[in-house]
């Protein structure tokens, strides 16, 4: 037998069999690299909190701690606060959610609402329909319980609907039904585009036909470009829906804190899963958003952000089609932080990563937004939302030179055929399957 203590680690043999799926995702192994002064990050998608009235803000908490530090600094309900989430309808109105404070849970993020609802739903090797590609991290969550992922093909308009109602046919005539739907309907992450309404009204109609529950992750749905705000799907239908919503992007990420509206079953199971991860979610974090609610003008400040993600939207934009290769194409976001990139053919995304960053400039290649071997090979993430409009343009700049080199090598010493493609956002929208 082999003496413990030679092993790098001495309890590899004792972990749980599930977390064999937890690993490192693409987006933070970035960040070591990406942090650096000298490289031009357009990996992470990181708010740009420096928007915020920090002195309001100081001022609000210091106010916090005088007035009601002793409940500030003590536990909490494992449901919420009970204030906080009356104020929470007020936020998701715009998006046209109408529920009572009992439907809602808050917690410590919306990943941790998330990692709730797969925990309360999901046994081992249970299926999740997700798009393709999808939210990293979510695929982090659902690999962390055992579930297989299934992909749907997305087009310019999100998740195909006849595509979603071919998958579950092709699964239940397996004998198998999946668990969960989820989807990212308004400005999705990563690939940047947007279900119209007939679109989310065509995949409720295949949840509902087929009695699968839909998970609506909606971190961005208040910072669109053009002012309007999408109807979220759970606007219409409360029993077959939960919504997460989060205030990372519209208020602060370091405050973490999320909520899950759910119908009443599903909400007493997500209190109770809630209360054995966390106890209860901060309540200093809670009172603290609580309070920026009720004394600041909070819509407005959402506003500004999103004039702030506009101009950097646009800043990428108008350099991707100035500095670009043929053969690039990109989709065009009405709101949130990313675009999705598809290299021109031959071309892999992670290889070139290394020398992407040594000329100092990251992305994140689109392998990370798929289930192990379901694509993403020739697609990346850019994200606007952190950089200064000048350094987005300089990142631009150093990623198409890149892009450029890769595909004078791939001509010399020859590449996979590919049928041509037209540059820039005007091409007809591939299927990002």
């Amino acid at each position: 037998m082999e003496p413990q203590g030679t092993r790098l680690d001495p309890w590899i043999d004792a972990y749980a069999q599930r977390t064999q799926g937890l690993t490192a995702s693409q987006v933070r192994a970035l960040f070591a690299v990406a942090s650096r002064p000298e490289v031009v990050s357009l990996a992470g998608g990181m708010p740009y909190v420096s928007a915020l009235p920090l002195d309001a803000l100081a001022d609000t908490v210091a106010q916090l701690v005088r007035d009601r530090g002793a409940q500030a600094l003590q536990y909490g309900s494992g449901q919420g606060d009970v204030t906080l989430r009356e104020q929470i309808l007020d936020v998701m109105a715009p998006v046209g959610v109408r529920a009572h404070p009992d439907d809602i849970v808050v917690t410590a993020g919306s990943q941790m609402a998330l990692d709730l609802v797969v925990r309360v739903f999901c046994d081992p090797g249970d299926v999740v329909l997700v798009e393709a590609p999808t939210y990293v991290t979510a695929l982090g969550v659902f690999s962390s319980y055992q579930c297989q992922v299934v992909h749907v093909p997305m087009d310019g308009e999100g998740m195909r609907a006849d595509a979603l109602r071919e998958a579950i046919a092709a699964l239940r005539a397996q004998g198998r039904t999946p668990k969960l739907i989820y989807t990212i309907p308004s400005f999705h992450n990563p690939a940047g585009v947007t279900q119209g309404s007939q679109r989310r009204a065509e995949v409720l109609e295949v949840a509902r036909s087929t009695g699968i529950l839909l998970l609506e992750d909606d971190p961005y749905g208040l910072l669109g470009f053009d002012g309007e705000v999408p109807r979220a799907i759970r606007a219409d239908e409360a029993d077959g829906v939960v919504y997460l919503g989060t205030f990372s992007k519209t208020i602060a990420a370091g405050l973490r804190i999320g909520w899950a509206v759910a119908p009443h079953g599903v909400r007493e199971k997500l209190v109770l899963a809630n209360e054995t991860a966390t106890l209860c979610p901060s309540n200093f974090a809670q009172l603290t958003i609580s309070s920026y609610l009720a004394t600041q003008p909070w819509f407005e400040q959402v506003k500004v952000f999103r004039e702030v993600y506009r101009e950097r939207r646009d800043a990428l934009l108008e350099s991707l089609e100035s500095l670009m290769p043929p053969g690039t194409t990109w989709t065009v976001p009405a709101g949130g932080f990313y675009s999705w990139v598809t290299l021109p053919a031959g071309l892999d995304a992670t290889a070139m990563l290394p020398r992407a960053v040594a000329a100092l400039v990251a992305y994140v290649p689109g392998t990370g937004f798929y289930a192990p071997g379901a694509g993403g090979e020739h697609e990346l993430r850019l994200s606007y939302c952190y950089p200064e409009p000048d350094r987005i343009r300089e990142g631009v700049r150093r990623l198409a030179g890149v892009i450029e080199t890769e595909v004078e090598l791939a001509a010399t010493f020859g590449s996979p055929t590919s049928a041509p493609v037209r540059s820039g956002p005007t091409a007809p929208t591939p299927d990002l399957a």
